[in-house]
């Protein structure tokens, strides 16, 4: 299992690759990427900042994976999320799950990407044309959340 909170870019290839190696029980591997977008809400984005604070964050998605865990034949798990100033199609995001079958890998991918948006303690603002604006929670990902409770 890794967490990583990183400002540099992650290899979904090299990431998939490092979950499946030499574990001849994972029969299944799902994973998810989150991209800046060049328009959200009606406005263009030129770029996004994520900020977090250091140690709350990494126990955060830590304590979000225990969940996962408890619910879902988890094998290994990487979770990546990057921080800074992000550039629209920069990657934001990674979940890779492996398990033994396909059922639990994509119930658990999807459950930990829901809980990121909606727990995971990042504040991201985006440079308009109009200015920095604080991106607000969305009360989609609440719903996408409540869902697994």
């Amino acid at each position: 299992m890794r967490i990583s909170v990183q400002r540099e870019d992650f290899d979904l290839g090299a990431e998939v690759k490092a979950i499946a190696l030499n574990n001849a029980k994972i029969g299944a591997v799902a994973s998810f990427i989150g991209l800046v977008r060049d328009i959200n809400d009606g406005a263009k984005v030129g770029a996004m900042t994520l900020e977090h604070y250091p140690g709350m964050t990494e126990k955060a998605l830590e304590k979000i994976l225990a969940e996962a865990r408890s619910r879902w034949e988890i094998l290994d798990c990487t979770i990546i999320h990057r921080f800074g100033e992000l550039k629209p199609t920069d990657q934001i995001v990674l979940v890779v799950v492996a398990s033994g079958h396909r059922g639990d890998a994509f119930a658990a991918c999807e459950f930990l990407m829901d809980y990121l948006k909606t727990r995971a303690p990042f504040w991201k603002k985006e440079q308009t044309p109009e200015g920095g604006r604080w991106v607000e929670s969305r009360e989609s990902d609440d719903q996408a959340a409540e869902r697994w409770k």
